[in-house]
């Protein structure tokens, strides 16, 4: 089955596209050796403080989005309970009509216990479905969606665990036939798991340190069992040091690396006319690197060996985020920060700005990307965020203690 997808933004993960995509949904350049994957919506900032900081956002101080970025910040969290939405135009320089929504909360049960919610919604817009004469099949909207649920717990005064639990549909076919196979909505589960560590440093400054592995999962499919695509495992490790200057005012430095956790691909073996060389059981034949149809944990584990030019390429794929957030009386935060992705494994390279208000129980941030490079499709890339956080109730138990005592 061919499907002619006129947005090429989209094409290069529907496991049956006619069509090769230059740029991804996650706005990176496709057309060198960069690792692709279904969803790959779950790699998008959600939130527009961390959008603001380069996108580090694995070892800053919790709020509801912890539960994209580290779900084991929120057993630090200070208020009892609150929630947060997200909106983001999505490479609207060239796209009027995809976004990124994302609705997140939690609960705190006692001083060392915390669960969370999370919905994430990401819209692609209208699209023209053709057969393989080009004919019109029909109209379709495709969506993609994440709901999950987590919990958080301390393990000391400095360091915390979290589990979540994920449920992920895509439907970017609408379930579109032709006579040779029917397209259908790939669905996964997925589990992150996160750690967290933060201690203050003298009277004035405090270090956190944060590592995840998020959406490890089974693969997703299409159409059938012998086209599936890997979800994007990704492994984060970051920092962040806050330094009070006085009473009112504050500075944070935050630095995450990112991998992703699924296989590299491989060079294959061309014939004179750049044809891939298929071997006699229909298999395309590997010059260097390996065969990327692997099970879960064999692509999760082998990803750190499997680049086709060795260590220096698998450092390429680390991918660094950075950002500094200062704050004035916990009211006013100004953000910036950068983001830079290897040339070789899409070359994203971007730097963020922006702004943040807490009054009361309400807060809102406002993020703005600004991109190295010219007419890149992730310009003027907008994020807006709304914060609720509530004490109704003040949670005075603590495990630890009982434990002690």
């Amino acid at each position: 089955m061919k499907f002619k997808i006129v947005l090429f933004i989209c094409a290069f993960f529907a496991a049956n596209s006619s069509m090769h995509a230059q740029v991804n949904v996650a706005g990176q350049d496709t057309s060198r050796r960069v690792i692709t994957t279904a969803v790959p919506f779950l790699l998008i900032a959600t939130d527009a403080r961390a959008g603001a900081m380069g996108d580090a956002g694995v070892a800053t101080s919790p709020d509801a989005n912890a539960t994209h970025w580290n779900i084991a910040k929120l057993a630090f969290i200070k208020n009892d309970i609150g929630f947060s939405l997200s909106y983001t135009p999505w490479l609207a320089k060239i796209i009027n009509d995809m976004s990124l929504s994302y609705l997140s909360g939690y609960y705190k049960i006692n001083k060392e216990q915390s669960v969370g919610l999370s919905l994430s919604y990401f819209d692609l817009g209208n699209i023209q479905f053709t057969d393989e004469f080009g004919e019109a099949l029909q109209n379709y909207n495709p969506r993609e969606f994440s709901f999950s649920g987590s919990y958080a717990r301390l393990l000391s005064e400095n360091m915390s665990i979290g589990v979540t639990l994920k449920y992920i549909r895509s439907n970017l076919t609408g379930n579109v036939f032709s006579s040779t196979s029917d397209g259908q909505a790939g669905v996964s589960i997925a589990a992150d798991l996160g750690w967290y560590w933060n201690k203050d440093i003298g009277q004035n400054s405090n270090l956190a340190l944060g590592a995840t592995i998020t959406d490890i999962g089974n693969k997703i499919t299409y159409s059938n069992d012998e086209q599936k695509e890997f979800i994007p495992t990704t492994l984060r490790f970051g920092g962040a040091y806050t330094l009070s200057l006085d009473p009112h005012n504050s500075l944070t430095f935050a630095l995450d690396f990112n991998k992703l956790m699924v296989p590299t691909p491989p060079v294959y073996v061309v014939d004179d006319n750049g044809r891939v060389i298929y071997d006699q059981n229909g298999n395309p034949e590997i010059a260097r690197g390996k065969d990327p149809d692997r099970s879960l944990l064999s692509g999760m584990f082998g990803s750190f060996t499997d680049a086709p030019d060795g260590a220096s390429e698998e450092l390429k794929e680390v991918m660094i985020g950075g950002g500094i957030e200062y704050w004035y009386r916990d009211l006013f935060a100004l953000r910036g920060g950068y983001f830079w992705e290897d040339y070789e494994k899409g070359d994203r390279k971007y730097f963020t700005m922006g702004l943040g208000l807490r009054y009361n129980v309400f807060g809102i941030d406002f993020a703005y990307l600004v991109p190295q490079k010219k007419e890149h499709p992730l310009a003027e890339t907008l994020r807006f965020t709304l914060h609720f956080n509530f004490n109704n109730k003040k949670v005075q138990e603590s495990i630890i203690d009982e434990d002690t005592n």
